[in-house]
């Protein structure tokens, strides 16, 4: 009889302790960028700009896509295993004149240091604010995928913001996580919870928010509850057939996008 209360104590205190624990390697899987890989892309894209700052010592990255003067700048927060270089192609070709700017969240890509949602979020406002000041963005749209729709939604609540896409985005994390992990206690549990679904209502630029009907990562509910909470005018697009990695390959993704920010 002990044995098993053992074992049910383990169960029950072991593993929600465990997975607390491991929370941050679960949510987060950094891409650091090689030099050899930073070299090599800037032969790829010579016109491509290297941006780099420090903050507390710490280095952050970006890449700037340059777009035609008096065109929007988007600013660029992926997924939470992807290194935004890979954008570098589509950002020059897809909407013609407007300029992108790519950002490593730390320990991503050219980055220094560790992610969290308190970082990625201070992060996002120091990139906005250097895209204003010193590279002249007067009109700038947020662009957040998967995990970057959370960077996305807080910097539209904190900073002038003339529209926001959203890709595969989430109401919060907490409600993700409770559908994966219904047998835990995961509001306690979750150290970044990014409640977008939170600041949503208050939010009033325009919003291009794209769904993947097979997405099992982030089902399209928990997109269509932050689209239905969002204050603003809004555009809703859901993917067909599309799951959560391959969005971008749907023959409606980009013109969407396009067709949206030319607008």
């Amino acid at each position: 009889m002990s044995s098993a209360i053992t074992i049910l104590v383990i169960v029950v205190v072991g593993f929600p302790l465990l997975m607390y624990l491991m929370q941050d390697s679960l949510l987060f899987h950094p891409q650091p960028l090689s030099e050899v890989q930073r070299v090599s892309i800037r032969h790829r894209f010579p016109a491509v700009e290297e941006i780099v700052l420090e903050e507390k010592g710490t280095r952050l990255h970006a890449w700037h896509v340059k777009g035609l003067p008096g065109r929007p700048l988007v600013i660029y927060f992926g997924g939470n295993a992807e290194d935004v270089s890979w954008m570098i192609e589509d950002a020059r070709s897809r909407v013609p004149g407007v300029g992108w700017l790519l950002v490593d969240y730390r320990g991503y890509g050219g980055s220094e240091g560790s992610p969290s949602e308190a970082t990625i979020s201070a992060d996002a406002l120091l990139w906005y604010d250097h895209a204003v000041k010193e590279l002249g963005a007067t009109n700038v749209i947020a662009f957040g995928r998967s995990l970057g729709s959370g960077a996305a939604v807080f910097l539209a609540s904190e900073r002038k913001i003339s529209s926001v896409v959203l890709v595969s985005p989430f109401d919060s994390l907490v409600e993700v996580a409770k559908h994966h992990y219904p047998f835990l206690p995961v509001g306690l549990m979750l150290r970044h919870p990014f409640d977008s679904a939170a600041r949503a209502p208050k939010l009033t630029s325009p919003l291009l928010c794209i769904a993947a009907t097979r997405d099992q990562v982030i089902p399209a509910v928990h997109a269509r509850r932050l689209f239905d909470a969002w204050g603003g005018p809004k555009q809703w697009l859901e993917l067909e057939g599309a799951d959560h990695n391959d969005t971008d390959g749907m023959p409606a993704f980009w013109p969407a996008i396009s067709a949206f920010l030319q607008r």
